[in-house]
């Protein structure tokens, strides 16, 4: 868990404000029982999940792919080739849906807007650490055009039963 006290507040504020503006279908299913909290989410997600990256193509169409993806500091963080599609979306369109869904365990959606991080950025070192330590290598010798992004939350949901989730030891 990489989160300071305050960006668990700022994730827990989002979450807060877009529930009550989110669908009556989405309120029936999500209730106060199992809407997980801020707190939860950034202590259950440690760790890389296979997020499910949704983009669009310039003629609007939907692409869906998958990426390792890493909640750090409340935001999720992931690598792809600059030249595989999403990444060539995202350049054009950086709005993105992302989720991350583990049956009826856990699920969390996030909308945002995906930014590249490049080595001059200034979180840039502190995320290659991190993904380094996580895998043994840097993403970066993967690929002659690994590229970084992050998605920076303007929408954030999670469903499962916390306390279940925060019983079981982190991954």
């Amino acid at each position: 868990m990489k989160e300071t006290p305050a960006e668990v507040a700022e994730l827990q504020a989002l979450m807060d404000a877009v529930y009550p503006r989110s669908t009556e279908h989405l309120r029936s299913i999500i209730t106060g029982q199992n809407q997980l909290s801020a707190e939860a989410l950034v202590r259950v997600l440690t760790g890389m999940r296979v997020l499910s990256v949704a983009t669009v193509t310039a003629s609007g169409e939907p692409r869906i792919s998958a990426v390792d993806g890493h909640l750090l500091h409340a935001r999720w963080v992931f690598t792809t080739a600059g030249s595989a599609a999403k990444a060539r979306h995202l350049r054009a369109r950086p709005a993105a849906s992302v989720s991350y869904v583990d049956g009826e365990r856990i699920g969390v959606f996030t909308h945002g807007t995906v930014e590249f991080l490049t080595p001059a950025h200034p979180d840039f070192a502190e995320i290659e650490e991190y993904l380094v330590g996580h895998y043994g290598d840097s993403p970066s010798n993967w690929g002659p055009d690994i590229v970084y992004c992050r998605l920076e939350p303007t929408w954030m949901m999670g469903y499962g039963d916390e306390r279940k989730l925060l019983e079981t030891p982190a991954r």
